[in-house]
């Protein structure tokens, strides 16, 4: 690179612009916009042949500004939800998880297994349910002491859910239901 003086540089790892004011042998002299010299290396400036501020159309607003309007960025998707009430009329999918529905020979398992059906029940009806883009189901699980509707609370916190007791009036204390919240487009 050949410099003079009188050339208009800028330090490459600086905030540091100037006009040369003397060259010595592969180091510069520059003096800054505050009016002291500074001493560099020439491999350590830039000429700067023309003002950047006259090249740049967008020269008076911010960097972000510049990037929105020289780049064309790809904004994310947005999720809706379907809220227009359709869905709401659709019959929810009822699962009754009563162990005789289930299974016929269950009399002869112990307490741990009965659950672990009526848990696995649970998840494959669910999964079942968010494949389909099916929005409310119903698990009926009794009221008992409470243990299976506990297991269905940690099983329904692992989805993209909301669940609620059912409705009293048709199903008593030993329903949930449970809202199933899905995009409105296909992938």
């Amino acid at each position: 690179m050949s410099l003079k003086i009188g050339d208009y540089v800028a330090v490459i790892d600086d905030v540091i612009k100037g006009n040369i004011i003397k060259i010595i042998n592969d180091k510069v002299v520059i003096e800054g916009a505050d009016g002291f010299p500074f001493e560099f290396f020439q491999n350590e400036i830039v000429l700067i042949k023309e003002n950047q501020s006259e090249l740049s159309k967008y020269s008076d607003i911010s960097n972000e500004e510049l990037l929105h309007k020289t780049i064309d960025i790809e904004k994310p998707k947005k999720y809706k939800f379907k809220t227009d009430g359709k869905l709401e009329k659709l019959p929810p999918m009822e699962v009754d998880l009563h162990i005789e529905k289930l299974t016929e020979s269950w009399r002869r398992l112990d307490n741990f297994d009965l659950l672990n059906i009526q848990i696995d029940t649970a998840k494959n009806k669910l999964e079942f349910a968010i494949r389909n883009r099916i929005p409310k189901v119903i698990f009926i699980h009794g009221v008992g002491v409470g243990v299976l509707k506990t297991e269905l609370d940690y099983l329904f916190r692992k989805y993209p859910v909301k669940w609620y007791a059912a409705s009293f009036k048709k199903y008593g204390l030993g329903a949930t239901e449970v809202y199933i919240l899905q995009n409105t487009k296909r992938n």
